[in-house]
């Protein structure tokens, strides 16, 4: 139980990072209009965020919740976060009412 409660946690913080990334993208650019207002993919994420562009994230480079949750997403424990570990954290759970198929 305490293993899927942090599952969830682990996925609504990625889900307010890609949020907050999404924002500061719509700021810079108009790439959420392109992306029809996703929140931003693994690659994008890292295009952001991989200072040195070696593929892998470090705690230095991440910021806010990512950067808080570090050590839950480096699932091998080596001091970086692939790009195979943030795929597998858990998605966010969508709130509201579900979307009518047209």
């Amino acid at each position: 139980m305490n293993l899927k409660r942090n599952k969830m946690n682990l996925g609504l913080v990625i889900g307010m990072v890609t949020i907050m990334m999404s924002c500061k993208s719509n700021a810079q650019s108009n790439d959420t209009k392109e992306r029809g207002h996703k929140p931003p993919s693994v690659e994008e994420v890292f295009k952001m965020m991989d200072a040195d562009e070696d593929g892998k994230l470090t705690k230095k480079e991440v910021k806010g919740p990512l950067k808080r949750d570090f050590s839950k997403i480096d699932l091998d424990e080596d001091g970086f976060i692939t790009k195979e570990e943030l795929e597998k954290v858990p998605k966010p759970e969508r709130k509201g009412p579900p979307r009518r198929e047209q």
